[in-house]
């Protein structure tokens, strides 16, 4: 099969065009029975291959035909020897690829700065996390990647891990030293799982970081809506035999996977694939200049600064992505949650994500000179809006210590727990995930001890305006804790 084909996709628009009659779902039957202003709005078109896993159009739970012609495809573009398409969102691949690796009682190496579907899989699998502290940007204020340092380091503390977890790229788009890793781990027998939401399209340019799958990966789990084109919800798993079985991971992606998938959204990872085996070096130059010229400009704006490749200086901070614009404005004396207001507000533009100082804008294939301009004089805009708030701030890196962890993940999940005041919690185990989202770094994780260090940075991080969830008690006054406090170390 060649790149250039969508097998999917193709089958789909062959059975549409064949008119079937349906007796099946979905029970719209191609929009005649939707509400017809929605019906109106999205198009017949995309209705008519809204459809369920009937023989023709093969099954995601136990693909034989264009499902699994597609997913070669995609292994081949990828450079994987499976790949499995989720509907799930990454979120799902993500837990896929945990619960292959640990079960109950099994240590994973896993960054601090971990997504949540990382802990939510950590939970349902009954492991132990070991965590390792990311590199700290005290620039930026922000987490980067773990170092090989660390990993060993860690390894060699724990010499019965069974699978070591990595994000690559981080949300902001810094990379690690991968290749490194891998080979520390795989020294050892150990898998490697890659959580690579960001990084889809970093295999397909050889200005960008090298893949998950490039750096000898077992498992990697890729948004391919996020860089890559698809629709929302839609993402692959890659994954290399060796370590890990390829049937167990379908075992595994079948128990997690809804039963009705979604055939627009698969047709859509089919199609992304292709663009991006076939067209994506061309638009990713394209976004690479836009991206190139939007840093120039921002740095050339007072009291704003956009991180480039001077921050590559250590093994933690290997590579970046440059499509990432992460762009601080603590120096103009707001947090990155009152820029992304101000913004919204001001010029109509979302960013991606704020944080204390900083706010993060996506340059991608989808974008022109056009959009690049708007954000430029926006921020000039900005920049002298807020000139009389103007000052050099250093960034306050408060990271406080990872909690000690008092019992598994999943005991303190579904143990017997009672509810107290955030802040008289110090030193009862906390029942409850607790995180700063974006980009869903946990403060707490059920089974940790709560400290007072760490409720003073909920408190710091509320005020600041960000948001933190997880707990029952949106307004985080209360805490539910872990009736008894019996610690299995």
């Amino acid at each position: 099969m060649s790149q250039l084909e969508t097998p999917l996709f193709d089958v789909l628009l062959k059975h549409r065009n064949r008119h079937p009659i349906q007796f099946h779902i979905p029970g719209h039957k191609k929009g005649q029975g939707m509400d017809p202003a929605f019906r109106e709005f999205v198009g017949d078109n995309v209705l008519s291959i809204d459809l369920i896993n009937i023989a023709p159009l093969d099954d995601l739970h136990s693909p034989k035909g264009a499902i699994k012609e597609a997913q070669a495809l995609a292994a081949e573009a990828f450079g994987a020897d499976h790949t499995f398409f989720s509907v799930q969102g990454t979120s799902g691949a993500i837990m896929t690829m945990i619960l292959t690796v640990v079960g109950p009682g099994d240590k994973i190496l896993v960054p601090r700065n971990v997504h949540k579907s990382i802990m939510s899989a950590i939970v349902f699998a009954g492991a132990i996390p070991i965590f390792i502290h990311p590199e700290v940007d005290s620039e930026y204020g922000i987490s980067h990647g773990i170092s090989p340092e660390a990993v060993e380091k860690a390894l060699n503390a724990y010499p019965d891990t069974k699978a070591v977890l990595v994000i690559n790229p981080t949300y902001y788009g810094f990379t690690a030293d991968l290749k490194r890793i891998v080979e520390i781990a795989h020294g050892r027998n150990i898998p490697v799982v890659v959580d690579e939401a960001h990084g889809v399209h970093i295999k397909f340019h050889d200005e960008l970081p090298y893949s998950a799958m490039e750096a000898g990966a077992d498992m990697a789990a890729t948004s391919v809506h996020k860089l890559g084109g698809s629709m929302t919800q839609t993402s692959i798993l890659n994954v290399r035999e060796g370590l890990v079985s390829a049937k167990r991971v379908q075992a595994v992606f079948s128990m997690l996977t809804t039963t009705s998938t979604s055939y627009p959204l698969l047709a859509s990872l089919d199609t992304a694939r292709r663009q991006l085996a076939i067209h994506g070096v061309d638009l990713i130059d394209d976004a690479l200049r836009l991206a190139k010229d939007a840093r120039k400009r921002i740095n050339q704006i007072p009291h704003l600064k956009c991180a480039g490749k001077e921050k590559l200086h250590s093994s933690a901070t290997y590579d970046m992505d440059p499509l990432k614009l992460l762009i601080s404005v603590k120096d103009l004396g707001i947090s990155g949650h009152r820029a992304e207001e101000w913004l919204r507000y001001n010029a109509n533009i979302e960013v991606e994500l704020s944080d204390l100082y900083n706010i993060l804008c996506l340059v991608t294939l989808g974008d022109t000179k056009k959009e690049i301009n708007l954000l430029i004089n926006a921020l000039n805009r900005m920049s002298k809006a807020f000139d009389s708030e103007a000052a050099i701030t250093e960034a306050v890196v408060n990271v406080p210590e990872i909690p000690a962890l008092a019992m598994s993940p999943r005991d303190a999940f579904y143990a017997d727990t009672e509810v107290v005041p955030l802040a008289e919690a110090d030193n009862c185990i906390c029942a409850e995930f607790i995180m700063v989202y974006p980009p869903g770094i946990p403060i707490f994780i059920p089974g940790e001890i709560i400290t007072q260090e760490n409720i003073h940075y909920i408190q710091m991080n509320i005020e600041a305006g960000l948001p933190v969830q997880g707990p029952e008690d949106s307004t985080l006054k209360t805490i539910r804790v872990i009736k008894e406090r019996k610690p299995i170390i």
